[in-house]
């Protein structure tokens, strides 16, 4: 098994208290409403985004990937904060065995947010995964990021 780590990070003009409800602890009403490729979010498991909850997202039938299932392994409502577990799903197959993720949303001076993803991928065997497949999983990461941006800023009344 290797691990392989990744970083990104998003400006946005929105406060982390909105985007980390919009993303985070009502992901299940806001992400489905912002984009097409969301079907839809269902707790399968748990008190919906509590410590070990299963959260299951289902994509459109026209989707190669039909859906992921998350487990939350850490939350921080007063610091904007959660660490989940990519557990089970289309994308996991034989290659990877999860993906770690923590997800923090940090203010910025002029009232809006810094968004910091870090992803780990644990592979299977010695299955080396290579940067460029990641990219794609990271650029719908980001365009999912600016849509709930460009949402909140157009809908104040959401997630305040």
């Amino acid at each position: 098994m290797g691990v392989k780590k990744f970083f990104q990070e998003l400006k946005t003009k929105v406060s982390p208290s909105r985007l980390f409800k919009a993303l985070v602890t009502e992901s299940h009403d806001v992400i489905p409403k912002l984009t097409p490729a969301v079907k839809s979010i269902e707790t399968i498991e748990g008190d919906g985004v509590g410590v070990g909850c299963l959260r299951k997202t289902t994509f459109p039938e026209s989707s190669q990937i039909k859906y992921v299932t998350h487990r939350v392994d850490a939350i921080d409502h007063d610091n904007y904060t959660c660490k989940y577990t990519l557990v089970d799903g289309d994308v996991i197959g034989d290659k990877l065995e999860k993906v770690c993720y923590e997800i923090k949303f940090e203010a910025t001076e002029d009232g809006g947010c810094v968004i910091k993803l870090e992803s780990e991928y644990h592979t299977k065997g010695d299955f080396e995964l290579k940067d460029e497949e990641v990219e794609a999983g990271k650029e719908q990461a980001l365009g999912l990021y600016k849509a709930c941006e460009d949402y909140l800023v157009a809908h104040p009344d959401v997630c305040a």
